[in-house]
């Protein structure tokens, strides 16, 4: 006989989140093994005495490696996968009826925090891999790699620093106790003249865009770190690979360790 499943919402259920979420879970693991009550006291410089509560520390650091952990790197996709999740909100200490941080509560947060937060964050949590034998610090394996950065070629925006160098300079020669700068202005000049040379009948901002038959804004030649950056993500670098085309990329410093295949990464701005 063909089985139909009807299903009546119940007005009231008898429901434990402790119970939903099996005690073998990933997200349990880790919670008994991740200690993070020391951010309490790192972040303490970030906050007044008074005012409304922020975001819980602990909370923020755990939604970011949940976000880390599934490669969510949108903000709104990030708190749409904790909420859905029972175990992620066990994991982060937020019931079935509480609701989560705002998206923007998140990204204002992140700002907040200084680097030196996160850095203490990454000693501590390699400390614990140290003292629970998953890393040995013996036998290494060191690499790296580029991650795509979520910013587009076309944002590319050229420096302008050349004039404002030789102002610079010439403003450090008339002040200057000892006239040696003479070297430097001519350095400064030479790659002056270059740029004129190289970029000449070429768009160099968004002051001057120049656009072919077709529509398409013409892009110059000559596109690298020292010439060009992004607005939008300042982190980001231009990098080569070969056959490839040029992109923006963050390098990633690879490094796993033999004892347990530990492996932590660090991106190098």
């Amino acid at each position: 006989m063909q089985g139909r499943k009807d299903f009546t919402p119940q007005l009231f259920y008898e429901l434990s989140l402790d119970r939903l979420v099996p005690q073998d879970n990933f997200y349990r693991k880790v919670n008994q093994c991740l200690h993070l009550h020391f951010l309490y006291k790192a972040t303490c410089v970030y906050y007044g005495t008074e005012g409304q509560q922020s975001i819980d520390p602990v909370v923020f650091f755990k939604i970011l490696l949940v976000g880390y952990l599934n490669d969510l790197n949108s903000d709104r996709a990030l708190l749409r996968y904790c909420s859905n999740c029972l175990d992620v909100r066990l994991f982060l200490g937020y019931d079935l009826n509480e609701d989560l941080p705002w998206h923007s509560t998140i990204s204002r947060t992140r700002q907040l925090f200084g680097e030196e937060v996160f850095l203490s964050l990454f000693q501590k949590v390699l400390s614990m891999c140290v003292a629970n034998g998953m890393v040995r610090g013996k036998r290494q394996c060191v690499d790296s790699a580029y991650i795509k950065a979520n910013a587009s070629m076309d944002s590319l925006l050229e420096k302008e620093v050349l004039e404002d160098a030789s102002a610079y300079v010439n403003e450090l020669e008339e002040n200057s106790e000892f006239k040696v700068t003479t070297e430097r202005k001519k350095l400064v000049e030479r790659h002056h003249n270059w740029k004129k040379e190289e970029y000449k009948g070429m768009p160099g901002n968004t002051k001057s865009q120049r656009f072919d038959e077709d529509g398409k804004e013409i892009r110059p030649k000559f596109l690298s770190n020292h010439t060009h950056y992004s607005p939008t993500d300042p982190d980001a670098k231009i990098s080569v690979k070969p056959g490839k085309a040029r992109q923006l990329n963050y390098s990633a410093q690879l490094s796993v360790d033999d004892a347990n295949h530990v492996q932590p990464v660090g991106l190098e701005k």
